[in-house]
C-alpha cells in the first residue's frame, strides 16, 4: 500500500465473519484479494452447515478459523481480533452487499493522519436499501446521535475501519449483531472522531437472521453504554 500525505503505511486486516454463505463466500474472498492494498484476510466460520466450510478448506492465502458451534457475528469478530498482526482493521460481510473496491477510500483518511476511525456511509454513497432496513438503520442512527451528541449518518454500516490499537482498546463483549452499536457507543464515549466516507451498497433480500430481537438488543446496547459503562 502506498503512503499518502503523511507517508503512513499500514497493513489492512480484513475480518470476514461467515455463516452459511456457500453461494457468495468464494466470490467475496476473490473480490477482497483483487483489491491492491497490503492486506491479510482472516475468515471466521461461525459453524456453517450449508457447505461453506468445505469451500473454505480449499482457499489459499487466507487465514481461516472455525468455530465449533454457532456463536454469532460479534463473537466471530472478537475471535478474529486475536489473530491480527497490526495496522488497520476492516470488517467485511460475506455477501455482496458491500464492495471491497471501497477499501482505498476507507483507509485513506487514516493513512493521511486525519483520523483513527472511518465509517463507510451507505446514506452518503450509492446505497440501495430494502424499505424496512432503511427505516431501521435511520432510527438506530438517529438514536445514536441523540444519545451521544454525534452527527454520523450510518451507525449500522458493516464497513467500520479502525486502527488496530483503537479497536483493541474497546474491549468488545458483543456476541451477535449488537457488535455494531457496541463499537460505535464505545468509540463515541471515548471521544474518537468517526470520519465518514461514501460507499456503495446493495441490500439483499435473503434472510440474514436480523430480526426484531436484534433491533431491541441494539437499542438496549446504545442506552447501556451511554448510561452505565
Amino acid at each position: 500500500m502506498d503512503g499518502h500525505k503523511k507517508g503512513i503505511q499500514l497493513k489492512c486486516n480484513i475480518i470476514v465473519p461467515v455463516y452459511n454463505e456457500r453461494d457468495t463466500i468464494l466470490g467475496i474472498i476473490n473480490s477482497v484479494k483483487f483489491v491492491k492494498i497490503d492486506k491479510e484476510i482472516i475468515v471466521v466460520d461461525d459453524f456453517s452447515t450449508d457447505g461453506t466450510r468445505e469451500i473454505l478448506r480449499n482457499l489459499e492465502d487466507v487465514k481461516v478459523i472455525y468455530h465449533n458451534r454457532n456463536k454469532g457475528k460479534g463473537t466471530a469478530i472478537r475471535t478474529a481480533l486475536k489473530h491480527m498482526t497490526g495496522g488497520i482493521v476492516i470488517i467485511q460481510d460475506a455477501d455482496f452487499e458491500y464492495d471491497p473496491n471501497d477499501y482505498p477510500r476507507l483507509i485513506k483518511p487514516i493513512t493521511e493522519g486525519k483520523t483513527e476511525v472511518v465509517y463507510g456511509s451507505r446514506f452518503k454513497g450509492n446505497g440501495n436499501f430494502l424499505p424496512m432496513s432503511f427505516l431501521a438503520n435511520k432510527f438506530l442512527t438517529f438514536l445514536t446521535n441523540l444519545l451521544y451528541g454525534s452527527r454520523i449518518s450510518d451507525m449500522c454500516t458493516c464497513y467500520k475501519c479502525l486502527k488496530m490499537d483503537v479497536i483493541k482498546k474497546l474491549n468488545l463483549k458483543a456476541k451477535r449483531f449488537e457488535i455494531d452499536p457496541e463499537i460505535t457507543s464505545k468509540l463515541l464515549k471515548s471521544r474518537y472522531k468517526i470520519y465518514e466516507v461514501p460507499i456503495s451498497y446493495s441490500g439483499r433480500r435473503k434472510n440474514k437472521k436480523i430480526g426484531f430481537r436484534d433491533g431491541v438488543q441494539a437499542v438496549w446496547c446504545l442506552f447501556k453504554y451511554r448510561l452505565f459503562n
